[in-house]
């Protein structure tokens, strides 16, 4: 499975990039996570299986959700909570249920 996290400039979010790699890890998930600027979004979107939004760019989600509507990708926003306490694990889960596996 390959996650795109999405922020201003993809710095914030490769914070959480680490977090969801260890969770993945130990919940033995296959999954590729990176993070970039919303910017970019267009230049991966063929290559990811969901797009999910730092809170402090949500704004951009009916933006952003109709360039995956276009792919067949789900977008969505980071719960809040979890993206500033962190949470690899929870944010993980939020991904592969968007996904539907």
């Amino acid at each position: 499975m390959n996650i795109l996290l999405c922020c201003s400039a993809g710095m914030s979010t490769s914070l959480l990039v680490n977090k969801m790699e260890k969770a993945a890890s130990e919940e033995g998930v296959n999954a590729k996570i990176q993070a970039v600027a919303t910017t970019e979004v267009r230049n991966h979107i063929n290559d990811v299986d969901v797009v999910l939004l730092g809170p402090q760019v949500r704004y951009l989600l009916n933006d952003i959700r109709k360039i995956g509507d276009e792919k067949g990708v789900p977008v969505d926003t980071i719960n809040p909570m979890h993206y500033g306490s962190c949470n690899g694990k929870e944010v993980l889960k939020a991904a592969i249920q968007l996904i539907g596996k």
